[in-house]
């Protein structure tokens, strides 16, 4: 009888200890099959510094914030276009959230998204939006204002160049809200641009940017990914702007500040959202006042009173007192193209396609 009951006892127990198993079993899997999957699709390589750098810095910062509720991949290096669609198809079959961070992703994410409508989308600097398609970007231009003044200040030459990547209103708002701030300090002073027709090439960039030099250009400032010209800028004894992140240590020399984009925290609120069940299909265009627009530090080469303007210039750009785009403000041709007192709207600012007083050239259509 004895027996019989301690056979009938580890008999439970064991079916007791398998139930318990099974049930904590279940449990983490149910706890894995709760984590937000979330996917990046890069145009560059992450590399050490630039736009897609930046991203990845972002990406990082939301895992870092949100721990186990999050797991994340990224793709880097994806050309816009065919290539792009494969890649965000791919991803879509297996992730919750899905970044496309350049501009060129616009269509090939509207068309993954239309066959996926449960996964979520947001697209960097795009303009295009469905029900589960977002936009957002950053005001790329008002760091660029606050470089300007500096540079008007810093300049020897009264010749800047700058290398674009694409003739797009993105790239030409920000060539023109620095040469407002160039000119504001140094109305003597002018931007040459060459256009490079891509975000992301090194050999081009730098290449653009000995062009420039060659021209007398004695700072330079970018809207391309990598710090090809801030090197070229170290090498040839001239200064420059970065871009994106901070790229001092690429030209420690040259290098007097930059305006750089903080994504992490906009990507954790994004995270967030769809976690919580309240992402919605919104366009975001956050700028100094929203945390997404800072500056690199300033260097010690510009005197302190050149940063306390530009500091100055930083805080009424975020508190409202200054506004860049605002009249009176003369086009290439000297004509005035924003009347006194007359403030660009967002979306007369969005569809940007001429270029104030100060620049040379013409700008690509």
């Amino acid at each position: 009888m004895k027996i019989f009951l301690k056979r009938t006892w580890l008999k439970r127990a064991a079916v007791a200890a398998f139930s318990t198993l099974m049930s904590t079993t279940a449990i983490m899997a149910g706890a894995a099959e709760d984590k937000l999957k979330v996917a990046f699709v890069y145009v560059g390589p992450v590399g050490e510094a630039g736009w897609t750098y930046g991203h990845d810095e972002g990406r990082r910062e939301m895992l870092d914030k949100l721990g186990d509720k999050v797991e994340s991949t990224y793709v880097e290096s994806v050309s816009e276009g065919a290539d792009a669609v494969r890649v965000i198809r791919k991803l879509a079959k297996s992730n919750d959230l899905i970044f496309t961070t350049s501009f060129g992703y616009m269509n090939p994410t509207l068309k993954v998204a239309k066959q996926f409508p449960k996964v979520k989308f947001n697209h960097a600097t795009g303009y295009k939006r469905s029900k589960n398609v977002a936009t957002y970007a950053a005001r790329f231009y008002e760091g660029r204002y606050v470089t300007g003044l500096i540079a008007g200040e810093m300049t020897q030459s009264n010749v800047i160049g700058y290398v674009g990547s694409f003739p797009i209103p993105e790239v030409v708002q920000g060539i023109n809200a620095f040469t407002l701030g160039l000119r504001e300090t140094n109305p003597d002073a002018v931007v040459k641009v060459v256009w490079i027709n891509s975000w992301y090439d090194p050999a081009k960039e730098r290449e653009a940017a000995e062009a420039l030099i060659a021209q007398g250009a004695d700072i330079i400032n970018q809207h391309t990914d990598s710090p090809a010209p801030v090197q070229a800028a170290q090498d040839k004894g001239v200064l420059a702007f970065g871009y994106d992140t901070d790229m001092t240590r690429f030209g420690p020399d040259a290098h007097l500040t930059g305006s750089l984009v903080h994504w992490g925290d906009y990507y954790t609120d994004v995270a967030k959202s769809v976690l919580n069940n309240s992402w919605t299909a919104e366009d975001v265009w956050g700028g100094i006042n929203a945390g997404m627009v800072k500056m690199a530090p300033y260097s010690k080469k510009i005197p302190a009173d050149v940063v306390a303007a530009a500091e100055k210039a930083r805080t009424d750009i975020a508190s409202g007192e200054l506004t860049i785009f605002e009249g009176p403000i003369k086009a290439q041709d000297g004509s005035i193209k924003v009347a006194s007192g007359v403030k660009l709207n967002d979306g007369e600012i969005l569809s940007m396609n001429w270029y104030v007083d100060g620049v040379e050239g013409e700008l690509p259509q």
